[in-house]
């Protein structure tokens, strides 16, 4: 039987080896951004259409594409990326039962360990598009504004794609979170809620060059949160 103590030790190689592979193989992006969305949603939904012309746009840009690189939206978004000629990158986890690394990813990296992975969404990313999606989409989005919030990172625009799907869950925070002084009304300010991906993309789009302008924008992403 392995000693649970000799198991930790070695998951510490394990944990650095995929911190060493995200950074060799991602260094190179900036500047990124990260698309997160829903793994489940149809191709015949309107939030599909609208992932592949973000992407679109922000690759015609001069932005690389960063998904989860599973289907859905996910896939939707690096399909934008790649008909437009732009880099498309699937940051991949590695799940019992799931589908693999979707067909429009150009680059791939796979992980074990989601915080591993988490690390990788912020820290080459100048921008964070949530489209519609569940648990998974959720953590990404809340940890990126947490990660801003906290001021671990340098202050990037959060954009959440879809009024209808996000309307509740916003009016929720204003309200109840809000009253209960759990959050400021100042921290309602780190995220925009849109429902066009030309809007999404100019927001992005007009923050980056804001800050390349005023000479703070790094060239090969955040510090490590």
């Amino acid at each position: 039987m392995v000693d649970r103590h000799v198991k930790d030790t070695w998951s510490v190689f394990k944990i650095m080896g995929e911190f060493v592979e995200g950074f060799e193989t991602l260094r190179d992006t900036w500047p990124s951004v990260s698309v997160f969305g829903g793994a489940r949603m149809r191709k015949s939904n309107p939030y599909y259409r609208d992932a592949i012309r973000l992407s679109q746009i922000l690759s015609s840009r001069g932005y690389s594409i960063i998904t989860g690189g599973g289907p859905g939206l996910m896939e939707a978004a690096n399909r934008g990326a790649q008909e437009a000629g732009g880099q498309s990158i699937g940051l991949s986890i590695n799940l019992p039962h799931e589908q693999g690394t979707n067909d429009y990813v150009s680059t791939a990296v796979e992980f074990n360990y989601f915080f591993a992975r988490k690390v990788m969404f912020v820290k080459y990313a100048c921008g964070i598009v949530g489209m519609p999606g569940g648990f998974g989409t959720l953590d990404e989005i809340f940890e990126a504004l947490t990660l801003v919030q906290t001021k671990k990172i340098r202050d990037l625009p959060v954009v959440l794609f879809g009024s209808d799907f996000w309307r509740g869950l916003l009016d929720w925070l204003a309200s109840k979170v809000v009253e209960e002084k759990l959050l400021s009304q100042r921290d309602l300010r780190l995220f925009h809620l849109t429902d066009d991906p030309e809007e999404a993309a100019e927001i992005i789009d007009r923050h980056y060059r804001r800050r390349q302008s005023q000479g703070r924008a790094a060239q090969d992403g955040h510090d490590v949160p």
